[in-house]
């Protein structure tokens, strides 16, 4: 098993004042060239933004994208006529394809909202554009990992066109899980939201990351009461990214 840790305080960060952002890959003004993409995991932005402020509409296009409410309300509107507000326990993914303009804003006035946006490179290009979404509140199960995406329009979660499969997984304190890599050739990005994790060797805090490949499975144990995101991603990028 192969891995890379990238520690919450490596992260690049932004202070545009309404907006703190951290990034895991590079990022607008954020450039690290050892931190471009995980394999087709290009963008993880752990955003705060302050009442009443937001991303005005702006485009996109050849890039699944999936935002992940952590606290507070985010507004979404899209030039496909979709429009709402989503919360924790919602999960909202967008395939810009051929292109679309959409817009992010907090919906209230006051209090901030956090939220993770996640850039996944799609597994072809100029697909019709599409939203979705879903909670997954009702069917969290405490200690199990619970799917959220995955790349079956039929199955459990949002789907994206990307043989991808994020599971949010809620922990009790030394809770031991393995998971299994779905596809081969895959590899996991695991991101604490909240906790305390070891995976192997390496201990892993709030906010911290960890990268694995080569390897069929892995276990996970919680130190403490702990909250994560588990993405399994190809590895390979496609030629056209």
């Amino acid at each position: 098993m192969k891995t890379v840790f990238h520690s919450a305080k490596t992260r690049g960060f932004a202070d545009h004042g309404w907006l703190k952002s951290h990034h895991s890959f590079s990022f607008a003004g954020y450039s690290n060239p050892n931190r471009i993409h995980f394999g087709t995991l290009r963008v993880l932005n752990d955003d705060y933004v302050e009442g009443g402020m937001g991303f005005g509409k702006h485009p996109h296009h050849n890039m699944e994208i999936i935002s992940i409410p952590i606290e507070g309300d985010l507004k979404h509107g899209d030039d496909m006529g979709n429009s709402g507000v989503i919360r924790k326990g919602d999960v909202q993914v967008m395939s810009a394809g051929r292109g679309v303009v959409h817009s992010e804003m907090n919906a209230n006035t006051v209090e901030p909202v956090k939220f993770l946006q996640i850039w996944v490179f799609p597994n072809k290009q100029n697909v019709t554009p599409r939203y979705g979404q879903i909670n997954y509140l009702d069917d969290i199960v405490k200690n199990e990992f619970q799917q959220i995406v995955s790349p079956d329009p039929e199955g459990k979660g949002a789907w994206i066109h990307q043989e991808a499969w994020f599971s949010i997984a809620e922990f009790d304190a030394g809770t031991k899980k393995t998971y299994t890599i779905r596809k081969e050739g895959n590899g996991a990005y695991i991101f604490v939201l909240k906790g305390h994790l070891r995976i192997g060797d390496q201990e892993l805090g709030q906010r911290d990351a960890l990268g694995i490949w080569d390897t069929e499975s892995f276990e996970v144990e919680a130190m403490e009461d702990t909250e994560f995101l588990l993405m399994d991603i190809p590895l390979e990028v496609p030629e056209f990214a």
